[in-house]
């Protein structure tokens, strides 16, 4: 299991969230009556790049399978378990991860000490919810 892991904003907007986490919601048109919260078992696909140059260091397309995880549950970094909270299965975001929401002042793997990680991110399913057929 791979640990690159993975907020909120209208499209165009970025909004800051706690210490540092931008959001951009890049599918505005994407509603629902539930969406993510603590506690919830979610399917993600996404795409992780460097801030620093851009390069790809990981992306669950590549491999044809979301990530599966618990949110709020510290199984990912603290960007995706704050960055992926209310949102509407379909819906896409990118999140802009400071170092102390990501790998800190350590290395992992390809990622660099103390690097700001994008990430594009794509609510596959929330485990139990249906998507909601507006």
């Amino acid at each position: 299991m791979r640990f690159f892991t993975p907020l909120l904003a209208l499209v165009g907007i970025a909004v800051a969230l706690p210490e540092g986490l931008i959001s951009e919601n890049l599918t505005p048109d994407v509603t629902c009556t539930r969406k993510t919260k603590s506690g919830d078992h979610i399917d993600v696909h996404y795409r992780g790049t460097l801030a620093s140059d851009g390069t790809e260091f990981d992306a669950s397309y590549n491999r044809g399978t979301p990530l599966s995880f618990v949110v709020g549950t510290g199984r990912v970094i603290k960007g995706w378990d704050e960055g992926l909270l209310d949102m509407c299965i379909g819906e896409k975001r990118k999140l802009t991860i400071p170092p102390e929401l990501g790998y800190g002042q350590r290395a992992m793997g390809p990622i660099p000490a103390g690097s700001t990680l994008i990430f594009e991110t794509e609510l596959v399913g929330i485990k139990g919810v249906k998507k909601d057929e507006l």
